[in-house]
């Protein structure tokens, strides 16, 4: 896109894209059990052959069930006529949308973040609370349209409690304060007799709403951001607001905006003894098959640099504790990842704009912009990224897909009802039937490359159990465009039992789901017989995979 004709809200996408091959530490391979069989070129019998070996008695880290959530903006219908409608048949008396909460909570979306995004470099919190009637209506600069303010604080901690999600919501370090943003965690988790706190308490709400994460601004490093900063500009103010906030409520945890690996050493080495996370925002997407799939090795590149800058940093923690000891507690936990926000989006990009008499930017497609129509494709995609996930799950443990209803979402709404696209199968499934204990594995199988990434195995897994490993979870990806992959799969470890429940999402590459066939794409469940700890499995081409085996004895 050319600067000089998309308004400074959009060109963000492309920046990142450019900025995304970052260098410096060349460390991807140490986090990935692959092994490699070596071939670029796709085998000419009509299955390929792979093999699988998991280690059942072997923990390597544990995954923090947060890697499933999402995120809420208000931009087009994510708000108003997604999450929130009110007066509408559909919704409940709280006015919201009910099959939309149906939807979210049948795929269990651990941490739901809000308000922004974008938007939140130009939202001011105070305008989102008391009495609907008298709340401003304000023009939202961020991405062009009006915004009544309907939906606030009150009313997102009653979604996550409706939802069953934990609230994070990212604080306003564009045109906002420190002291705004300390306001806002005293309105939300005040337990004294303070102004913010009793203003909570006049609106009805007497005990404190207790949201643990706290975004410290959202993409501040980018010209498309209200109140956009260098680096060194951001940290200072981060590290004020981060202080003041703490200084609140000691027990909350804050997210850092990260982006390259020049920006991220600045804010890291102010803030690595005072955040809990720094963030990573990931969209990826091509209409070429390979091509797409294989942009998953670009995700996983900035995850294992910016793991790699942690490290070389985190000595940095215990000497910053000095600077804020009069002030807070030690922080004594080691930096982690918020990937907080992440998808597929390359299609819906076609925005239009018109100013008005006052000189006003507006968006011609104002009721939905960034609708993105999936398919099976871009969920391999998603289902790659929650293997990667969980893989670097001692460094990732948060994830949230962007976002969750009509703007680049699992979920679309229509006067008439919902649509749940491919994408939701893979957070669902993984979100409902992974564990949280990730298992040593290796695999071998072909690879695959394509214009901008090499040696992509066809095959790609994650294994996990449950706390009690009574049963173990095998996920596979088969991204071969053609081929089903005939595998061994080995199990050592663990007695296990020849009943298991296969569940499968596949179809058509190109498949989508609509109003008019609403379950082309969805989650076949059955139950298969296998040979004991060592058994052939053939996974479908372009196919999601998950076998849950049980545990004789557990």
């Amino acid at each position: 896109m050319k600067s000089e004709v998309v308004p400074k809200g959009l060109p963000r996408r492309e920046f990142l894209r450019a900025s995304a091959t970052i260098g410096g530490f060349a460390l991807s391979q140490q986090l990935v059990p692959f092994l490699h069989a070596g071939q670029t070129k796709a085998p000419t019998t009509e299955a390929f052959s792979a093999a699988i070996s998991v280690s059942g008695d072997t923990v390597l880290h544990r995954i923090d069930p947060n890697i499933y959530g999402s995120f809420i903006e208000h931009i087009g219908r994510v708000i108003y006529g997604g999450i929130y409608e009110e007066a509408s048949a559909l919704s409940d008396e709280d006015g919201f949308r009910k099959d939309v909460l149906e939807a979210g909570k049948a795929w269990g979306i651990p941490v739901l973040r809000w308000p922004g995004g974008n938007f939140v470099s130009g939202y001011h919190w105070l305008d989102g609370i008391g009495p609907k009637a008298s709340r401003p209506r304000r023009y939202n600069a961020a991405w062009y349209e009006e915004e009544s303010n309907h939906f606030g604080t009150d009313e997102f901690i009653a979604y996550c409690h409706k939802l069953g999600s934990k609230p994070y919501i990212c604080a306003n370090l564009g045109n906002g304060t420190a002291e705004e943003a300390s306001n806002w965690v005293e309105y939300c988790n005040g337990t004294g007799d303070t102004y913010y706190a009793n203003l909570r308490r006049k609106n009805g709400h007497e005990q404190p709403f207790n949201v643990k994460y706290w975004g410290l601004g959202n993409e501040m490093y980018g010209e498309w951001q209200i109140g956009h900063k260098n680096a060194e500009d951001y940290a200072k103010l981060a590290l004020e607001a981060a202080k003041r906030m703490k200084g609140v409520d000691p027990d909350i945890r804050v997210v850092a905006c990260g982006f390259d690996l020049d920006w991220n050493r600045i804010v890291l080495e102010n803030l690595v003894h005072i955040a809990d996370y720094i963030s990573i925002h990931d969209y990826e997407g091509s209409p070429d098959y390979y091509e797409m799939l294989g942009s998953i090795q670009r995700l996983d590149r900035q995850i294992t640099d910016t793991e790699a800058l942690i490290d070389l940093t985190d000595r940095l923690r215990v000497e910053g504790d000095r600077r804020v000891e009069s002030v807070l507690p030690k922080k004594k936990q080691r930096m982690e990842i918020a990937v907080d926000e992440w998808n597929v989006w390359y299609r819906a990009r076609n925005f239009e704009y018109f100013v008005d008499t006052q000189g006003e930017t507006h968006r011609k497609d104002l009721t939905n912009p960034a609708q993105e129509l999936y398919n099976l494709r871009d969920a391999l995609w998603i289902a790659s990224a929650l293997n990667l996930f969980q893989r670097m799950g001692k460094a990732v443990t948060m994830a949230n897909l962007a976002q969750m209803v009509n703007v680049l979402a699992p979920m679309l709404t229509s006067e008439s009802g919902l649509v749940l696209q491919p994408t939701y199968y893979p957070m669902k499934l993984y979100s409902q039937e992974c564990g949280t204990n990730y298992l040593q594995t290796q695999v071998t199988s072909p690879t695959f490359s394509s214009k901008s990434y090499a040696e992509i195995p066809y095959l790609d897994i994650s294994a996990t159990t449950d706390e009690g490993r009574k049963t173990l979870s095998l996920a596979v990806v088969n991204r071969h465009e053609t081929q089903a992959a005939n595998t061994s799969v080995r199990v050592d470890g663990m007695k296990l039992s020849r009943d298991v429940d296969s569940f499968e999402i596949s179809g058509p590459p190109d498949a989508e789901n609509t109003a008019a066939d609403p379950h082309k794409i969805d989650i076949q469940q059955k139950r298969t017989t296998i040979a004991g700890e060592i058994f052939n499995y053939e996974f479908p081409p372009h196919s999601i995979t998950l076998l849950k085996l049980m545990r004789i004895g557990a």
